[in-house]
């Protein structure tokens, strides 16, 4: 490696319902850089957690003036406060990594030696991942789902690879500039493009506490991401449409012709099933065509993705 007195290296991550973990977080992250370098910030941003992981940020900051405190005003969720962090950050190469340690942060000097070689971004990916059952298999249909939605294939979803990156401060300007309202960070970074690489890494276990993840949070974010990267879902409803426009069209050419053939008469039941079944299509493809309206309602309102509240040794 170069000599890396030259550069500024942002350690960026955010902090939810982390009380306990905090302090580790930053000694290990201490440790992993007193190695490289002595040019380097550690951005802890608190997104409004009910317990006290402000309260114990305030206390490292006091004696730690590497440690940059932020929190915001509200819970925004965690892609916005990574974004709050990028916004905030002044590193030529900026670090994004969980709070909760199941990304070791021994793994940043690998992460620096990858891009000072003259990659713009690097991933890391793991392939075993230490979530619970069914987090990982809500992950893996997604992912299925998702990138057979996709048009452009470029911005496939790979369960392999994690949050925990590298991205250089070009990167970084030009993911400020983006104005998506919905910002799930890799998939914002595969939009960018870029020269990148990938590093393996091994996936440890969460160092303390449960993910805020629920189900319903990890349902609502996948579909957020499909409605969000691809306008597939409306070209499947209208083709869906036409295909049952056309079938109807047929059957009832048919029951007309063993009306006159047979004195075929259909019955209620069938009849009742044929409505419910085509009621229900019609539900699907406003439900579909309502959530993209919604997502552009969302967009024209131009609100910021985060507010600060707090600022600590900025």
């Amino acid at each position: 490696m170069q000599n890396m007195d030259s550069k500024f290296i942002s350690i960026i991550s955010p902090v939810y319902g982390a009380e306990k973990i905090v302090d580790e977080l930053v000694k290990q992250i201490t440790d992993a850089m007193v190695a490289i370098t002595n040019n380097y910030e550690i951005l802890l941003v608190e997104d409004n957690s009910p317990d006290r992981s402000w309260q114990k940020i305030e206390a490292i900051c006091k004696v730690n003036d590497k440690v940059k405190g932020v929190r915001l005003s509200r819970n925004f969720g965690q892609h916005n406060a990574i974004a709050a962090g990028l916004y905030l950050a002044t590193g030529d190469y900026l670090i994004v990594m969980d709070c909760d340690l199941q990304d070791n942060p021994k793994y940043i000097k690998t992460l620096i030696d990858k891009a000072e070689e003259g990659n713009d971004i690097v991933y890391t990916y793991k392939n075993t991942r230490n979530h619970n059952f069914i987090k990982n298999f809500i992950s893996f249909f997604w992912s299925k789902i998702f990138n057979w939605l996709l048009d452009d294939k470029s911005l496939n979803n790979n369960l392999k690879i994690g949050g925990y990156s590298l991205i250089t401060k070009k990167v970084q300007e030009e993911y400020n500039r983006l104005n998506d309202f919905y910002r799930p960070y890799l998939s914002m970074l595969k939009i960018l493009g870029f020269t990148h690489t990938y590093v393996e890494i091994e996936h440890d276990k969460r160092f303390e506490g449960k993910s805020s993840y629920t189900l319903k949070k990890l349902i609502m974010h996948s579909v957020n991401g499909i409605i969000s990267q691809t306008n597939r879902l409306l070209t499947i409803s209208i083709f869906t449409g036409m295909s049952f426009s056309i079938i109807g069209f047929l059957l009832i050419i048919y029951i007309v012709y063993l009306r006159f053939t047979h004195g075929f008469s259909p019955g209620w039941a069938s009849l009742a099933v044929l409505i419910i079944f085509n009621t229900g299509l019609i539900l699907m493809s406003t439900g579909i065509i309502g959530a993209y309206i919604g997502k552009i309602f969302l967009q024209t309102k131009n609100r910021p993705h985060f507010i600060v509240d707090k600022k600590l040794n900025m």
